[in-house]
Formats: structure tokens, C-alpha cells, sequence
């Protein structure tokens, strides 16, 4: 029987506090690395079952039907959380894929400890050679026996300084067009054979890596899905990334008794919007926000709990341009003080350019839109049945 909204706010009050309607929520983990607060917050939801509402009660969900998750999920914004970015590609990206493509053992497992936060997990996918055309990923992965041993490295690693686990596309197949021959495995980081350098973003964060693994040796337990599949499980993947991003409003501040979002009360409080020309902006990046935060609604109201497709990728591009333009707007009316780091938003400012280029770039997307939603002729790809070890690569 699917849970009432008082039933759900009754359970919720006794684990949690309630959130200050002008309190800020940190934007993807910008400048922040909090693992403990994160974790503690899971252990918390994990007995309910509220973190992740539609799993199988035996792997910390509730078994909720759409409607019931949407209403957790609508209850959940009542109340303080933590920055759970460090754990996302666990809850959002490899749980649902478990979940479709794993096997029992990897479920059992796997998906108790992402739910309760004691196992975080990065996606190992982009490479040198390999990032918006993924495809090209040479990382290798030889049978021998029981096992797969690995070679390679990954770039562009979120999460990778401090995951348990990584979720690592690899060629198995070199014979076979590049999209063919990749298979998924799972990758402990805690191998010797994995050394992690961070790379050090423009904002300050650090959990973004580069991954080098040298003679990896992974049990034939641990490939996910079928020798292979692994484009198929990277598209996956990629449309829940898609929509986990499409489906923020990014900002704080905004239940109906409120009225405004807090930034933009924030601007009018500070006197920015008396000018017409600035005026004008400001209702540019509101419209913006709400239109993205009223899709937002409809989808998750509309949601049958079936994989994600195409339409991912036109959410992602909404959220990503109401949030760059707010970014931006923001510095620009701060006038000669928003040269400053101290600066209200600046950590957004710092943050909004990558927000075009994670989980794949607006061209990238513009083209899935425009080949699989709209119906227009996709661009020419010569590569597409050439063998893999054929292909003209830089190494």
C-alpha cells in the first residue's frame, strides 16, 4: 500500500531537521568533500528505505510504485541534508544499472552499501583518447582463467580519490567495431595496481581524477552484464547521469510560501534590479529556472520507473542553461565587488563552465536530441564498422 505525504512527514521529522526555507544546498559538490556527513545522512534514511524509495526493501528501498517516490522525494526538500554529490554516481548511475544488468550476487553484494553510504563508487569511462567519443576507449581487459587483467587509464574521474569501487568500461574485443568489443567490469580502487592522482579543478575541488591501472586482475564475478555490452551499459548510464543533472533546479529557497527563489530575493534585496536593463535579465534567468524547475515536476510526475531515454538529454541542456545564466548574471551585477572571491555565488560562477561538459557536452547532447527525438540525419561516422584495431589512433 502505497504511503501517504503525513505518513511520510511523520517519519521524516523523527530523523531529520527541517530545512531553513533560505538554506543553500552545495551545487554537484562544489568545494566540498564531506564524506561523513554525507554517510551519516544514508544511514539515517537507509532503514526506510527513503534515499532510494523504488529498490527492493533488501537493498535498502521501500519497493515504493512512481507516485510514492515522487512524494518521498517532494517531503525529502523539507528537511536539512547533506552534500550527497560524493555519493551520486553509486545512487543515481551504478544502482539503477545494477539493478537492470547485474546479477544477484552483484546486487546483494553492491547495492546495501551504496544505499547506506559505506561504499562510494566512481565511473571510469572517459580516457585520453576516449571522451566525447567514448566509444574510442582502449583501455584493455585480457581473460586469463577466472579473471580479467586490465590496462589502461582513465581521466576525468569524478569521485575517484576517494571511491571504493569503479565502474569501468574496458576493451575486450579489438577484432570488432569500436562500439562492439567494450564490456563493464567493476574495478577495486583499493588495488595495487590502481594509482589515483587528483586533478584539481578551477573551483577548488579535488575529488576529480586521473587513473592509471597497470595489470589489474578482476574476477570474471565482477564484469557487469554480458561480454560485450558494455556501449549498451555506458548508454545507460549516461541517460541516468542525463537525468539526474536534468532533473535539479539548482537553488535553495524556493517552496510556494516563500515566493521567489532566494537568489533572486537575494538581488532584489541588494538593490541590483532597479535598473530596467539588469531588471530585465534577472526575469531572463527566473524564467529560465522555473520553466526548468516546472519540466522538472512534470517529469517526475509522469515517471513509470522504465530506463531513461533521449529526453535526458534535453533536460540536462535546460538545467545546464538556468544555471550558467544565473551564474553569470549573478557575478555580473555585483559589479567590480564580484571581481572578489568572496563574493556571494562565486563558487557558482567557478563551477558553471563545467557544467556544459559533465555527463557529456551540449554538443553531444544537441545531437541526441536531434537525431533521436527530433528525427534528423545523424552526422557521417566513418569509423562506425571499422574494426577497432584498424582505427587511426594517436598512440
Amino acid at each position: 500500500m502505497s504511503t501517504d505525504l503525513q505518513t511520510i512527514h511523520a517519519a521524516l521529522s523523527r530523523l531529520l531537521e527541517r530545512r531553513h526555507p533560505d538554506s543553500l544546498s552545495t551545487v554537484l559538490g562544489a568545494g566540498s568533500d564531506d564524506l561523513a556527513a554525507g554517510c551519516r545522512y544514508l544511514e539515517r534514511l537507509v532503514e526506510g528505505g527513503w534515499m532510494v524509495p523504488t529498490w527492493p526493501a533488501r537493498f535498502g528501498g521501500r519497493d515504493a510504485d512512481a507516485d510514492e517516490a515522487a512524494r518521498i522525494d517532494a517531503a525529502l526538500g523539507d528537511y536539512e541534508t547533506a552534500d550527497l554529490y560524493p555519493y551520486g554516481v553509486g545512487l543515481n548511475l551504478v544502482g539503477p544499472v545494477l539493478l537492470d544488468q547485474g546479477s544477484v550476487d552483484q546486487q546483494d553484494r553492491w547495492l546495501r552499501a551504496i544505499a547506506d553510504g559505506s561504499e562510494i563508487w566512481c565511473q571510469m569511462f572517459s580516457e585520453p583518447d576516449a571522451g566525447s567519443d567514448l566509444a574510442n576507449a582502449g583501455m584493455r581487459a585480457e581473460r586469463d582463467g577466472d579473471e580479467w587483467v586490465l590496462n589502461g587509464s582513465k581521466v576525468w574521474t569524478s569521485r575517484g580519490a576517494y571511491a571504493h569501487w569503479g565502474m569501468c568500461l574496458a576493451r575486450t574485443d579489438v577484432s570488432v567495431a569500436k562500439h562492439r568489443g567494450l564490456t563493464m567490469f567493476a574495478v577495486d580502487m583499493r588495488d595495487p595496481g590502481v594509482e589515483v592522482r587528483p586533478l584539481e579543478q578551477i573551483n577548488g575541488d579535488r575529488h576529480f581524477t586521473e587513473v592509471f591501472v597497470t595489470d589489474v586482475r578482476v574476477p570474471d564475478t565482477d564484469r557487469i552484464g554480458d561480454l560485450g555490452a558494455g556501449w549498451g551499459i555506458t548508454v545507460e548510464t549516461l541517460a541516468h547521469e542525463r537525468v539526474t543533472i536534468g532533473g535539479r533546479a539548482f537553488g535553495g529557497g524556493d517552496s510556494e510560501d516563500v515566493g521567489l527563489p532566494s537568489w533572486l530575493e537575494e538581488w532584489r534585496a541588494s538593490g541590483w534590479l532597479g535598473d530596467p536593463v539588469a531588471r530585465q535579465a534577472a526575469m531572463r534567468a527566473f524564467v529560465l529556472y522555473r520553466v526548468n524547475q516546472m519540466t522538472v515536476a512534470r517529469v517526475a510526475a509522469s515517471a513509470d520507473g522504465s530506463a531513461p531515454g533521449p529526453e535526458g538529454s534535453a533536460a540536462k541542456l535546460r538545467s545546464v542553461a538556468a544555471f550558467k545564466e544565473r551564474a553569470y548574471l549573478g557575478k555580473a551585477l555585483a559589479g567590480a565587488a564580484g571581481m572578489l572571491s568572496e563574493t556571494a555565488g562565486h563558487l557558482e560562477f567557478l563551477t558553471a563552465p563545467s557544467m556544459s561538459i559533465r555527463g557529456g557536452t551540449d554538443e553531444v547532447q544537441r545531437n541526441i536530441v536531434g537525431e533521436r527525438m527530433l528525427g534528423l540525419l545523424g552526422e557521417p561516422r566513418v569509423d562506425k564498422d571499422v574494426p577497432f584495431s584498424d582505427l587511426r589512433k594517436s598512440r
